[in-house]
């Protein structure tokens, strides 16, 4: 495999508030980039360029920037770390070479770390750890170095050793000359790391034949596999460890396969707006070329599209540029592109991640009437930016619903559509986003064959499936007696269709496999098949029976020891389950998992019962089955399948 050894595109992930846009500013200032050193205090970063991420000091959203160091060029994206944006993580870390996951050596392994870095692993992505926050009071970073292998990976190779002195911390590279136990320890268990991937380094530590340049380049070759992972240590305010991850980043992390010569496979993990230039499409280029007005076929929306503009990130800046290959980060205007749609082909795009789930739903309303129809196009923008808006607009009713993962997400939409679009609103109260699923197996048919013209006789096996299966489709029926493009569109409507269950909510973890149909070859017509289908699903799952599933959050809760009992008490009320808490230093700590339905507002809580002294920290923990009475029904949007005449009339258009 030949890679392009002069490019390096990285992302930057971490728990929020570990310091990534710190580092990032660093990264830039330090490889000679950016003459001006930005702070996240004072609002001047290079990569929080929207005017809430200033205000906030956080990131929301995912941002490129560029820097040069040792004849590399390293494409850095800069992601966000609160778990109201994950959603943002997940659509860069599919275009990553490689990454580096940034810890603070006083808060350790946090909760989205735990996260992203999965994200990562599953994705086979070479990964470098950054032990931050050295110069904070409290770090620890040899507890931080075992939160990483029990929660993280054991596969980890140390380039530098720490020593404390008084209360600070020095930091010697592994390669340097060091002559003491500390030293020696390390290096074994550094060998015993390689020697699982490659038995000839122990042959040759036994043999007394291991030299360091061996060590070194076996890390090197490994790291770049993605079978181990390196760490460093740093403090990124004060600027320490900087050069050591820019080396680390050129020395350890893969670039780009080259695969110029190959088919156009490219992806398109972001879109934004410009004012003048319209719709941007952020996309990475895997494998061929793209040049300006090439035309491109999308696959997602099966059509050709011109490309007019080429811009590509140069010195913080997007220049226009008049062609691209494989392994670069471009942005493309021209194009109807939506968020992770496919360019050319799929033959290089790596199967994308997909953990983030919205877990609330709410209602939004202009503030003035007439920016009702402003506010469904702004709304339709934000969509194309993140698709798990889900944006739903029941025009007889003059109701939008929206779905978000948080309180805070809510407050980046209020303001970017004040900001962006001129567009005041309030929101109705956030509810959980429930879903359902079959209590048993069973069937579901329909005979739709009256009034003429229409033809489509269709029968379903319905069957749970373990929770997190998602939907599952299978077809028996031969296309002589259904033809093919009848039984694509069941299957590209069964989403679509299973949107409502029983109860209001999306239905999921089932297997739906069609046994038996027949078409007309006068009588059946398009839509047919998608109206028996919605109406044999419905009868066949209010035959079995749904059950309610709710969301719940994993969640770890550190505070003063003398207000546990009221701690523990709130979690039983809200119906959670824990381990047993500890107890060390004064304080107390609690870990499990709540429903987000009874926790919505507990962090809130917590800060008003430790006085500010209580930390809650959650991320989302999947869905389990809830008694109907604590959870909700959702009012159907549209017309019941279950009332078939009037639903047949519906889908004719004759309502």
């Amino acid at each position: 495999m030949t890679l392009k050894n002069n490019i390096r595109n990285i992302g930057i992930v971490a728990h929020v508030d570990a310091g990534k846009t710190t580092l990032t500013e660093q990264l830039l200032y330090h490889s000679g980039s950016s003459k001006t050193l930005g702070s996240v205090d004072k609002g001047t970063t290079h990569t929080d360029s929207l005017a809430v991420e200033k205000q906030r000091g956080i990131s929301v959203k995912a941002t490129e920037v560029d820097l040069h160091w040792k004849d590399t060029t390293i494409y850095l994206i800069d992601t966000p770390g609160h778990i109201d944006f994950s959603a943002e993580v997940e659509r860069s870390s599919g275009i990553l070479d490689g990454a580096v996951v940034l810890l603070s050596s006083v808060e350790g392994v946090q909760p989205q770390t735990e996260v992203y870095f999965k994200i990562l692993k599953d994705l086979h992505t070479p990964t470098i750890f950054f032990v931050n926050k050295l110069d904070r009071i409290g770090s620890d970073p040899s507890k931080t170095m075992k939160d990483i292998k029990k929660l993280l990976s054991n596969k980890l190779v140390p380039l530098q050793i720490v020593s404390q002195t008084n209360d600070e911390f020095q930091v010697n590279n592994l390669f340097e000359e060091i002559a003491d136990e500390s030293y020696n320890t390390l290096l074994e268990d550094i060998i015993e790391v390689l020697g699982d991937n490659n038995e000839d380094i122990l042959e040759h530590y036994l043999a007394g034949t291991l030299t360091i340049p061996m060590i070194r380049n076996e890390i090197i070759k490994q790291a770049k596999q993605g079978n181990i992972y390196p760490v460093l240590f740093g403090s990124a305010l004060k600027g320490i460890g900087i050069t050591e991850l820019l080396d680390s980043i050129v020395n350890y992390l893969p670039g780009p396969e080259d695969l110029d010569d190959s088919d156009l496979s490219a992806l398109v993990y972001k879109i934004s707006y410009h004012q003048t230039l319209g719709k941007i499409a952020h996309l990475k280029v895997f494998s061929g070329k793209i040049e300006t007005r090439d035309e491109i076929y999308n696959v997602n929306k099966d059509k050709k599209e011109k490309i007019t503009i080429i811009k590509k990130i140069i010195k913080q800046k997007p220049v226009d540029i008049k062609s691209a290959t494989s392994g670069e980060l471009v942005m493309v205007s021209g194009v109807t592109c939506s968020t992770y749609d496919i360019l050319g082909s799929t033959t290089h795009i790596p199967q994308l991640p997909s953990t983030t789930t919205p877990l609330l739903t709410l209602k939004i309303y202009p503030q003035i009437e007439e920016d009702y129809i402003p506010l469904v196009e702004a709304l339709n923008i934000l969509q194309e930016e993140d698709p798990l808006l889900n944006m739903i607009w029941i025009k007889e009713k003059k109701e939008i619903q929206i779905q978000i993962m948080g309180k805070i997400q809510l407050e980046i939409i209020e303001t970017m559509l004040k900001e962006r679009f001129n567009i005041a609103v309030t929101f109705g109260s956030p509810s959980v986003i429930y879903q359902e699923t079959p209590l048993s197996s069973g069937y579901g048919e329909e005979r739709y064959t009256m009034p003429k013209p229409c033809w489509a006789i269709v029968k379903f096996l319905i069957e749970p499936l373990p929770r997190g299966s998602g939907l599952i489709y299978e077809s028996q029926v031969r296309t002589e007696k259904v033809k093919l493009k009848y039984q694509r569109e069941i299957k590209d409507n069964l989403e679509k269709i299973l949107q409502q269950g029983i109860h209001g909510w999306k239905v999921t973890d089932l297997k739906i496999t069609f046994i038996e149909g027949e078409d007309h070859v006068v009588h059946s017509r398009p839509g047919d098949f998608p109206a028996a289908t919605a109406m044999a699903l419905m009868k066949g799952l209010a035959n079995i029976g749904t059950n309610l599933l709710e969301p719940l959050i994993a969640f770890k809760i550190t505070a003063p020891e003398n207000i546990s009992g009221k701690i523990l008490n709130d979690v039983i009320q809200m119906r959670g389950q824990f381990e047993n808490p500890t107890i060390h230093n004064d304080l107390f700590t609690i870990e499990g998992t709540l429903p987000v339905a009874t926790s919505l507002d507990y962090p809130a809580t917590l800060g008003i019962i430790s006085s500010g002294k209580g930390v809650m920290t959650t991320k989302f923990a999947g869905y389990q089955p809830c008694p109907l009475e604590m959870g909700a029904e959702r009012e159907r949007i549209g017309v019941n399948p279950l009332d078939r005449s009037k639903y047949i009339l519906s889908v004719r258009n004759a309502l």
